[in-house]
């Protein structure tokens, strides 16, 4: 039995998935945060949060790296600890420090930064000649107004240092490079309590499906798992609406988006890591968009988990160990499995969502999450506004998506506004 530190979470799926992974294989963790409530006030009524499963929950200011160190060190020579893992993007960085430190497995420091920051990810790409959108980062709006001028729109405006899609925005022309620029420009400070970098990254606009290629790394190898497609929509943001695993790929793209994340992974330099690649596959080939140090959010896990037998949340656990992981296919009885998400277009509050018991009743129905009656809603502009999804699989072939998108279809959440 190995004893885990666990520093910060995401409070979702993952926040759910790593800690039943470490009950599975017969392990255990201590939970670290700055904010117990943070994860209290998500647990559903009447239970408790996963991650309260902790051996032990410790408190302290997980922000300031500088006091951390030494606060685990002292943790560590009574508790002692085999690995360190997080699922919160905000935190990979500081896991992969604290291993460094206590001289456990993990990714370095420096690889870690590279991929959590969207312009050092451009940066290194660039310098080792991998194919990428031309992009500039500009530290005031003179900068970016000046870049963008010689990038040419259509153009993306990213934020380095935020996850989720949140503040990513398609720009076709200056007046809207200006709203993006200024909407972002007044969210300082991310979700827990960081300062974010002012700078912002602009890239050019890449045409094409986009795709993930879930990976794991181990022992200076990477193994690919497979190709994920990916459904994007509320313009000119960049909300994911589905997925489905396995994508439905010419052979010659599949190996071409495998080939770009490896090479991507190896440039950055990252190991002992499950990671999640989106590449956009252009006229010209391939081009990534992003590496997340990280297994798939949005229950990308869970899709695979479903089609190959294969568990993300249990290979992440096994890497944070030093050990290599159970990467073996098994029949699972399904093909392909697909998830949508139900995406609000409009503020207020919900009643409640129409349809929920036909779709329920649904043959080849995996999961079926709605929020709860009286849920504050916000239009999307990220990830992070879902009323809920559907996830479901096919026996026979590549069909998921299409059962889900019919699923999906027969849910009408009723919105009021108050």
């Amino acid at each position: 039995m190995a004893h885990l530190l666990m520093v910060e979470s995401w409070v979702g799926s993952m926040g759910r998935l790593l800690p039943r992974a470490i009950r599975e294989a017969g392990h255990e963790f201590t939970f670290l945060t700055r904010d117990l409530h943070h994860y209290l006030r998500s647990a559903p009524e009447g239970t408790a949060h996963p991650l309260l499963a902790a051996r032990h929950v410790l408190t302290t200011n997980t922000n300031d790296t500088d006091a951390l160190l030494p606060f685990v060190e002292r943790t560590h020579d009574v508790l002692r600890f085999d690995g360190v893992i997080t699922s919160c993007d905000y935190y990979l960085r500081t896991a992969a420090q604290i291993s460094g430190r206590l001289g456990l497995p993990g990714p370095t420091p420096e690889a870690v930064e590279n991929a959590c920051r969207k312009d050092s990810t451009r940066r290194v790409l660039a310098e080792t000649g991998l194919p990428g959108p031309r992009f500039a980062v500009c530290a005031d709006w003179a900068e970016a107004a000046a870049a963008a001028h010689d990038i040419g729109y259509p153009l993306v405006l990213k934020p380095v240092d935020l996850c989720a899609g949140m503040f990513v925005r398609r720009a076709d022309d200056e007046a809207a490079l200006a709203h993006a620029y200024r909407a972002l420009a007044a969210f300082p400070v991310n979700a827990r309590g960081q300062r974010r970098d002012p700078v912002v990254l602009l890239e050019e606009l890449l045409e094409g499906p986009e795709v993930s290629i879930e990976t794991v790394s181990h022992g200076g190898a990477v193994h690919v798992i497979g190709v994920t497609d990916k459904s994007v929509g509320g313009a000119p943001a960049f909300v994911e609406t589905g997925h489905m695993f396995p994508a439905v790929l010419d052979p010659a793209d599949t190996e071409a988006a495998e080939e770009t994340a490896r090479r991507a992974l190896k440039a950055l330099g990252l190991d002992q890591v499950v990671a999640h690649t989106e590449i956009k596959l252009t006229a010209d080939g391939p081009r990534l968009v992003e590496v997340n140090p990280r297994p798939a959010g949005n229950r990308i896990t869970e899709l695979v988990r479903h089609v190959t037998g294969i568990d993300l949340a249990a290979a992440c656990v096994d890497v944070a160990l030093g050990r290599a992981p159970d990467l073996r296919r098994r029949a699972t009885g399904l093909t392909s499995a697909a998830i949508g998400f139900l995406v609000p277009d409009q503020d207020g509050v919900l009643e409640t969502v129409d349809g929920a018991d036909t779709v329920r009743a649904a043959d080849g129905l995996l999961e079926l999450q709605l929020a709860d009656p009286g849920k504050a809603v916000k239009a999307a502009g990220s990830n992070n506004e879902y009323l809920g999804h559907v996830m479901a699989g096919d026996a026979q072939g590549p069909a998921a998506r299409t059962r889900v998108e019919t699923l999906l279809a027969q849910l009408r959440p009723r919105v009021v506004t108050r």
